[in-house]
């Protein structure tokens, strides 16, 4: 699996000569950025993940730039940002929500004041606004959801993040204790 991995990840050379990254040769040629260790592997799935779950846009030049900053694997933080896509888009976003509304302990809206504003506010209404209005409008309704979606995000981002942090090392650690042991009973029957 790990030299599976490795056969996909770009050469250093490539880098060098990839006329969009040739600027940042010195950073990227850095071993410890490619390098699969206990430490960058789970700090570059973590990294991502966090970034991943916290920002909407941008998440992978996000994980990458800190990957570099923190010496963390490169290639995982950016493949972990993946967290995020079109399918668990809308279930994180909807959890992140309620959990920041729960913390900041404003009321749930039920189905029938949601199906009530949408009734008075329709999409046909909304269209026939001039553009500033339609702006002002939306900004009206992203500020309406936007404090406890960045608390909540922020919650689950930073949780996610640690949690799998903490699980990718505990692995780690098991997975070499187990390889040891294994190795040892090996040495033992041998003889």
């Amino acid at each position: 699996m790990k030299n599976r991995i490795k056969s996909w990840l770009p050469t250093p050379d490539s880098l060098r000569s990839n006329r969009w990254l040739r600027w940042m040769g010195p950073v990227l040629a850095d071993p410890r950025l490619w390098h699969f260790s206990r430490k960058g592997i789970a700090l570059g799935v973590a990294l991502g993940i966090f970034f991943g779950l916290l920002i909407p846009v941008a998440q992978m030049p996000a994980s990458a730039l800190f990957a570099v900053i923190l010496r963390a694997n490169l290639p995982m933080a950016v493949a972990s940002t993946l967290v995020s896509n079109p399918v668990t888009f809308g279930p994180v976003y909807y959890g992140a929500y309620r959990l920041g509304q729960a913390v900041l302990g404003e009321p749930a809206i039920s189905d029938e004041d949601a199906l009530k504003t949408l009734a008075d506010d329709p999409a046909d209404t909304v269209a026939a606004q001039k553009p500033t209005q339609r702006i002002a409008h939306w900004m009206q309704r992203l500020g309406d959801v936007g404090k406890p979606l960045a608390i909540g995000l922020a919650i689950v981002a930073t949780t996610s993040g640690l949690a799998v942090y903490v699980l990718i090392s505990g692995l780690w650690v098991l997975k070499t204790r187990w390889t040891r042991r294994q190795r040892l009973r090996g040495r033992a029957s041998a003889r």
